[in-house]
């Protein structure tokens, strides 16, 4: 099996955690998309990163959005509601980003390079279905050897979770093989070009 490029991995959450059993009932992929709307809001309240209304509103926004099939992440959407300005997103949309990694146990790691690796295309190609998901959850994929070890980050890891878990689920069934799958934090900056470069946003 190739070495993962990232210093740790993360577990597939077990069937009884809280943040699991949802993708269970999956029928769309852009269902994917609401759960991940409220487990990262979830996250979001138990960190008290935001007050409710805010919270509210920025779900309407993403919501709004993706019902004209346009991805929106929940964190980028939540730092704009609390009206900071472009030019400041990044720290803030950063530090929302810690705050949601807090709640979760181990907290994915963020990685200054994961922006910085070929885009998998050999992979996208073979996985069209992970790769239109990669694209609803804005959670690319930074690297695949093989089938074997998988990476995708972002800057919401709950967003990445879920993703990782689907490419888990959707490896084993094609291929038999249990992938070894990491997850890692983006900078606003380089989530912004990679998402970009990967799915043509």
């Amino acid at each position: 099996m190739s070495a993962s490029p990232f210093p740790t991995t993360h577990p597939p959450p077990s069937n009884d955690h809280p943040r699991a059993g949802a993708l269970q009932t999956v029928v769309h992929p852009w269902d994917f998309a609401e759960i991940c709307l409220d487990q990262t809001s979830a996250a979001l309240h138990e960190a008290r990163a935001a007050s409710p209304a805010e919270l509210s509103q920025a779900i309407a926004i993403a919501r709004e959005s993706h019902a004209l099939g346009k991805p929106a992440d929940l964190l980028e959407t939540l730092a704009r509601v609390k009206g900071h300005a472009e030019e400041h997103l990044g720290p803030v949309i950063l530090e929302l980003g810690n705050k949601v990694a807090s709640t979760l146990s181990p907290s994915p790691p963020q990685i200054p390079f994961a922006g910085k690796l070929i885009a998998p295309s050999a992979f996208y190609d073979s996985f069209d279905q992970l790769h239109a998901l990669a694209r609803i959850l804005l959670s690319p994929v930074v690297y695949a050897e093989d089938t074997d070890a998988i990476g995708t980050a972002s800057v919401n890891p709950i967003a990445s979770l879920i993703l990782a878990e689907e490419i888990r689920t959707t490896v084993f069934k094609r291929v038999g093989i249990r992938p070894f799958i990491t997850v890692a934090r983006l900078d606003y900056e380089s989530w912004t070009f990679v998402t970009k470069k990967h799915f043509e946003l």
